[in-house]
């Protein structure tokens, strides 16, 4: 059995092997219960799982970009259409 220390705050801190085991991590909403002379805690429920990125999190109307662009060539483009408008 692990011991741990209360905080002027009210706080403890968990043990890491138990946290694990329970799956509770920040987010986690626990629940407690007196029982006769000691406290009992039960996981209420868990926070949905974070990914580890945020790649295609997001939807977007406009097409993907391919994977082969350039952005140099687009630049490129944009100078030589301008120095164009420039010359009328």
């Amino acid at each position: 059995m692990d011991t741990t220390s209360v905080t002027s705050k009210g706080q403890v801190t968990i043990p890491k092997p138990l946290r694990q085991r329970l799956g509770l991590r920040q987010g986690s909403k626990v629940e407690f219960s007196l029982v006769g002379d000691h406290l009992e805690m039960r996981v209420f429920s868990k926070p949905a799982n974070v990914p580890s990125s945020g790649f295609g999190m997001l939807k977007s109307k406009r097409a993907a970009v391919p994977a082969d662009f350039d952005p140099a060539t687009l630049l490129a483009a944009h100078k030589t259409a301008s120095k164009r408008e420039r010359r009328k």
